[in-house]
Parts: C-alpha cells; sequence; structure tokens
C-alpha cells in the first residue's frame, strides 16, 4: 500500500504584544490540537512584531517550505495592522478593498460610523477568498496556501471551524499521553531505544514536577492507533523495569 504523504502547517503570530508579554498567546495550541484532526501536522510555529518586513520575510520562507501557512493577528482597525500589506508584498500582489468584505462592513455598521478605519478591515491582496467571521463580522481571508486570520482567540477559532474541514489533510493525528513518576534522565536510553522499534510513532518526552515529585509524560503520536498502543505498552515496560510508578494514562 502506498505511504500517504504528511500534509504539514505553520503558524506564523503577529503582534508586537505577543513579543512584549503583555498578552499571551492563546492561539497556538488551538490550532495545533485542530489542524491534528483533520490530519494536518503542524511543523513550525513563529512569532514575528508588527514589522512589514519581518512579516513578509516570514510568510514567504513558510509558504515556500509548507502546505499551509495561518497568521494570526494583526488584520483589525489601527495603524499597527499590517498584516494584509505585508502578505499582499509577499505575493506580490496590490493590496485592495474587497468588495465582498466591504459590503459586509457596510451591512453591520450604521452609515454614520462606516469610517476609513473600519474600511481597512476591508483591505486585503487582490484575489482574496473571504474566511467568514461568525463573531465580529470583519473577514479573514485565504491567498495561495495562506491563510489570514484574526488574533482574538474567540474570533480566530470560530473562523478556524469553518475551513478545517475544507483542508486537504491526510489520517487524524492520534496521541496517547503516559505519566511516569521518574526522572527524564532515568528513561532517556530505553525511550531512544523504544523510538529505534517505533520509527511511525513520534515519541515525546516532558518533565514535570508535582507534588513534590519529578516526573515525565511520555506522548506517543501518530496516525496508526494499533502502533502507538504498541509504543505505549513499550514505555509501560520500560518503566516496570526500572520500578517506576506509572500514573493514569491519557489520550
Amino acid at each position: 500500500m502506498a505511504e500517504t504523504r504528511e500534509v504539514t502547517a505553520a503558524v506564523l503570530v503577529i503582534g508586537n504584544e505577543i513579543l512584549s508579554g503583555r498578552t499571551r498567546d492563546a492561539n497556538l495550541q488551538f490550532l495545533a490540537t485542530g489542524l491534528g484532526e483533520v490530519g494536518v501536522r503542524l511543523r513550525e510555529a513563529r512569532v514575528v512584531s508588527d514589522d512589514h518586513a519581518a512579516i513578509v520575510a516570514a510568510v514567504n520562507a513558510l509558504r515556500a517550505t509548507y502546505d499551509y501557512v495561518f497568521t494570526t493577528g494583526g488584520i483589525g482597525p489601527t495603524h499597527d495592522d499590517i498584516t494584509s500589506a505585508a502578505v499582499a508584498a509577499a505575493f506580490g500582489l496590490p493590496l485592495v478593498r474587497h468588495p465582498g468584505a466591504e459590503t459586509r462592513l457596510r451591512g453591520h455598521y450604521r452609515p454614520e460610523d462606516v469610517n476609513a478605519a473600519r474600511l481597512r478591515m476591508a483591505e486585503m491582496p487582490e484575489g482574496a477568498d473571504l474566511i467568514d467571521n461568525p463573531i465580529s463580522l470583519a473577514p479573514g481571508y485565504r491567498i495561495g496556501n495562506v491563510f489570514v486570520l484574526a488574533g482574538v482567540p474567540r474570533v480566530m477559532q470560530a473562523m478556524f471551524d469553518g475551513i478545517k474541514h475544507r483542508l486537504a489533510g491526510g489520517p487524524p493525528v492520534l496521541s496517547r499521553s503516559l505519566p511516569l513518576f521518574v526522572p527524564e534522565g532515568a528513561v532517556a536510553a530505553g525511550l531512544a531505544e523504544v523510538q529505534t522499534r517505533h520509527r511511525g510513532v513520534d515519541i515525546g518526552s516532558y518533565p514535570f514536577f508535582r507534588h513534590e515529585r519529578f516526573g515525565t509524560v511520555i506522548v506517543a503520536r501518530g496516525t496508526d492507533a494499533d502502533a502507538i498502543a504498541d509504543a505505549i505498552a513499550d514505555v509501560r515496560a520500560l518503566a516496570l523495569s526500572l520500578g517506576a510508578e506509572i500514573g493514569d494514562e491519557a489520550s
């Protein structure tokens, strides 16, 4: 049987407020989970400031490397919302007022409340396809393999939920996790051997400290449930050989 090609994605988080620490990014985990559900592997995430050249460079690098790119932030009505202009420049396209987006905005606001700032939210690269925004109306858009989404988590999530099932992905990405009450260094060598025996499964280890105890969560990810189960069984056997206490498994 032919091997299914892995479909990949990157997320580009845009905004000075993220880099300054003023705002905590709440979108990356949501996107990673949602992409995995439709068989798209999130392989890279970047954070860039509200800098035109930096956004252009990042968009071009990521769209040339991955099947899909999702940007969050910088498409509002204020002077520092420069994502759309930068994305247009990255594609070598003019920034235009999208007639469909303008119609939505004019239909949403009273005529006396439609101003130049609000109409900036209708400016997009020429040829962009709209992404619906059921929360606050101002749409995102897709151009090429780049999806431009809002930064506000509730709005971004609604936008993504509207498009994720139209993405051409592979089999859903599954995962199982097993906490071991043993320091990461104690399982490192044995875990490397488990990974060697299960090359079709991504096995990661993540240390924790809780209730005054050190431990390590082992996470097995892949598209084959049986292969993941076999890998977790080997991790259990490794833990038992080390005399480590095993916690409750989670998916």
